[in-house]
């Protein structure tokens, strides 16, 4: 692990030397690596899989685990979609003078390297390398078991891909264990040689990474989403775009989790809101207003409205108004998504202002709340934290700046 990062500050310090020019040129050859690699990829894949079988792994795990061709062409696609990104480093932010005559300059430089931590998501390792050489940084990735033999397969082709351009290979490495210590070893920061940890996973590896890191962490611990349909929704639009935020993939961090009616359209709306979602194979657990609405969900807990399901499972409750949902989200928001339907502009503005979230939507599904979506390439995760970057953390968020100050003399009196 000390070898490894050692290895990483070496290839980070020549890639902030670099031009804009050079990681453009590398970010396409690895993807040209990553698709003449298919065989590979998919041949590791289905030994993964088949471990998941085995440890009896969820739907939700396995679906974040599968590499398909279409998914394949979605990985190489967003490597290239990166390529075209603007480079963000050596970007001037700000630029003033002073009364000093000093002219002084806000720039974008590389974080440095950075450790990515994360479970069975094996696109991950591609966009998460593409990102940090983007942004010039070299990235220590850590799969999870899960997902190792994809990970490697997918780190290979990329390692290539740099070789191929001039860069060094060692800008992208990947921890080749399921050794839990080398997480630990990841967390102390490896003798300095770590800038910033990104965890990308469920609860627990979250937890761990906020609780155990040494060095700063960029990463959210759930994705409890909600979506609220306000008295002032188009009730086609409603129901079109719940069941897309509940069931287009319901493993996915942007799914939502919990749904919030106006109570004072919940006689006639939400039967229509439980009849698509149960037609399109979700479980509905409701408050008493809403059982008492629609009989056949099971009543819902207080536990319920704190899960994140990533699962064909959606909690219900019926609001007054706005404010109702407004303080509901605050009570149980993890502060990743939040988004409202409805038709009234003033109400609109209301929730969007008002509510704390990384990401905040108006007549949107959720499942929009992606770095990809949002015309950033790819994503390294959505941040929930209040610290440098918040939402979708694509190549801009994993730059930090330095001021550069031009005189033509001046001493301090």
């Amino acid at each position: 692990m000390r070898s490894l990062g050692r290895r990483a500050r070496a290839a980070g310090a020549a890639l902030a030397r670099t031009t804009p020019g050079a990681r453009t040129q590398a970010l396409t050859a690895m993807a040209e690596a990553l698709d003449a690699a298919r065989p590979e990829l998919l041949a590791a894949n289905q030994k993964d899989l088949e471990t998941a079988r085995l440890k009896g792994l969820s739907a939700a795990m396995t679906d974040r685990l599968t590499l398909t061709c279409d998914r394949i062409d979605a990985i190489v696609r967003a490597l290239h979609d990166v390529a075209a990104l603007p480079d963000p480093v050596g970007q001037e932010i700000a630029r003033w003078t002073v009364p000093s005559g000093l002219d002084i300059a806000r720039i974008r430089t590389p974080l440095g390297v950075i450790g990515i931590i994360y479970e069975a998501r094996p696109n991950v390792t591609a966009d998460a390398a593409a990102l940090c050489l983007r942004s010039g940084n070299a990235a220590l990735l850590r799969a999870g078991s899960e997902s190792l033999n994809s990970a490697m397969a997918i780190a290979t082709a990329l390692r290539q891909g740099l070789a191929a351009s001039g860069l060094p290979a060692d800008a992208v490495q990947l921890v080749e264990t399921a050794d839990r210590a080398a997480v630990g070893a990841m967390l102390g920061g490896l003798a300095g040689c770590i800038d910033v940890i990104v965890p990308r996973g469920g609860k627990g590896l979250v937890a761990r990474v906020q609780a155990e890191a040494r060095v700063p962490v960029i990463g959210h611990l759930e994705g409890i989403c909600h979506i609220y349909v306000d008295a002032a929704a188009d009730p086609q639009k409603a129901v079109d775009l719940v069941v897309n935020a509940k069931m287009r993939r319901t493993g996915i961090c942007g799914a939502a989790e919990t749904l919030l009616v106006d109570e004072a359209v919940a006689e006639t709306l939400l039967p229509m809101l439980a009849g698509a979602l149960s037609d399109a194979g979700c479980a509905l657990r409701g408050d008493g207003a809403a059982c008492a609405l629609v009989p056949a969900m099971t009543p819902a807990t207080d536990a319920d409205w704190r899960t994140e399901y990533l699962d064909a499972i959606l909690s219900v409750r019926l609001v007054a108004g706005v404010a109702g949902a407004m303080q509901h989200i605050e009570t149980y928001s993890t502060g990743h998504t939040e988004a409202i339907v409805t038709e009234d502009s003033e109400t609109a503005e209301r929730f969007l202002a008002g509510v704390d979230a990384g990401i905040v939507m108006h007549n949107a599904s959720t499942q929009f709340a992606d770095g990809g979506e949002f015309g950033m390439g790819a994503e390294i995760g959505i941040a929930t934290g209040r610290i440098h970057a918040r939402g979708p953390v694509g190549a801009e968020q994993l730059t930090i700046f330095k001021y550069v100050v031009r005189g033509t003399g001046q001493t301090r009196p």
